[in-house]
């Protein structure tokens, strides 16, 4: 696929994830043996028989209202997007995926992300997220 046709099929999965927070849509872009991980934390994922209830119990539902996610860096290839982000978010859920066994603090929290998606077949084939743990602990006073 195109590298245009690519980013159209990642914003489909955000838009899945994030705006209408539905599962099916997000794992409709993704091959059937898809691997997802956030690798601070190693939560994720791998084929979709995994991902559905990863995103549906864990993932999509503590998503907070307060989620920005700024885009400061793309770079595409036919095969590959790397994406370099800013995210800043209200920790006012539980988020195990992102801040395992934390309540919500209430704190405001700012990070640097960088996401790799590796495309196969017209599809997401990875999805590896990479952001500094120590920054988002330090942030909500665990560290």
């Amino acid at each position: 696929m195109s590298a245009e046709s690519n980013l159209k099929l990642w914003t489909d999965h955000l838009t899945g994830e994030f705006a209408t927070k539905d599962v099916e849509l997000a794992l409709s872009t993704m091959v059937d043996d898809a691997e997802v991980m956030h690798m601070p934390t190693r939560s994720g994922g791998k084929g979709k028989a995994e991902l559905r209830p990863y995103y549906r119990d864990m993932f999509i539902p503590s998503i907070p209202e307060q989620w920005e996610h700024i885009v400061t860096n793309r770079v595409m290839t036919e095969n590959t997007i790397v994406e370099e982000a800013t995210a800043r978010l209200l920790h006012s859920k539980q988020m195990d995926w992102f801040l395992p066994g934390v309540p919500p603090t209430g704190k405001m929290i700012e990070v640097e992300l960088v996401i790799v998606i590796e495309f196969r077949d017209g599809k997401m084939a990875t999805e590896r997220i990479y952001w500094d743990q120590a920054a988002v602990l330090r942030q909500v006073g665990r560290l």
